[in-house]
């Protein structure tokens, strides 16, 4: 195979404890997951119905890289979520076999550009401007998992400059990552090296240039960056 010019590399994230990195081949996202984030948004509970985006694989910022304010934006919003690596794919995958899809875990910010996705609403116009955005999903180093899912108790939080802005636990979650997987392989054939946000809790809020944020998936994993 000859290109007409050098292929871009791939996006890649670190390994907790190994020299190896994992290649990711998308990203995908889940929006209102958590009942009170979706009521501060305005927005209806809809439980059998999950809705779900899409982000590029080259906007994930790894290795705890700064993270550069967006353009054409004065509201930049972070959301904390539980990001799943996923080690094995399928279409239409029986909730009873989602969880078996999941490599690792990490934690990482769906960074939006509020304002925009306001408009995009008032409009019913697509959401890509404001989540698909260079720069919009930082995400840790992932912790592979040796067999269970991190349980219904386990915490996920988010401080900005040493303030806490969003708290929860993961039992929090209208769809757990079972039935997450088993939907969105509905609409998309799963691959291994995709990656999958699970949804934020209530807390979003404004960043600016110069805050320090650190995540936290507590006991799996961590990220600490700053906005540049």
């Amino acid at each position: 195979m000859e290109y007409a010019f050098a292929p871009p590399p791939v996006p890649s994230l670190p390994i907790l404890g190994s020299p190896q990195r994992f290649p990711i081949r998308r990203v995908f996202c889940i929006g209102r997951n958590y009942a009170e984030h979706a009521k501060e948004m305005g927005a209806a509970v809809e439980p059998g119905r999950p809705m779900f985006f899409c982000k590029p694989a080259d906007a994930v910022v790894a290795d705890g890289a700064d993270v550069p304010y967006p353009s054409a934006t004065s509201e930049l919003h972070h959301e904390v979520e539980m990001v799943l690596a996923l080690g094995a794919g399928g279409r239409d995958v029986p909730v009873e076999r989602a969880a078996s899809l999941v490599w690792g875990v990490g934690v990482g910010l769906d960074l939006t550009r509020r304002d925009l996705q306001a408009q995009a609403k008032a409009k019913g116009h697509p959401w890509d401007v404001a989540k698909a955005f260079d720069h919009s999903a930082p995400v840790s180093a992932l912790h592979r998992l040796d067999g269970a899912l991190p349980g219904p108790d386990t915490e996920l939080r988010l401080s900005v400059n040493g303030a806490q802005r969003q708290h929860t636990r993961l039992g929090e979650m209208i769809h757990d990552v079972p039935h997450i997987l088993a939907a969105l392989s509905t609409l998309f054939e799963l691959q291994l090296g995709d990656l999958v946000f699970t949804g934020t809790p209530a807390g979003v809020a404004a960043l600016e240039r110069g805050d320090r944020f650190h995540a936290e998936l507590v006991r799996y994993a961590s990220l600490d960056g700053l906005i540049a």
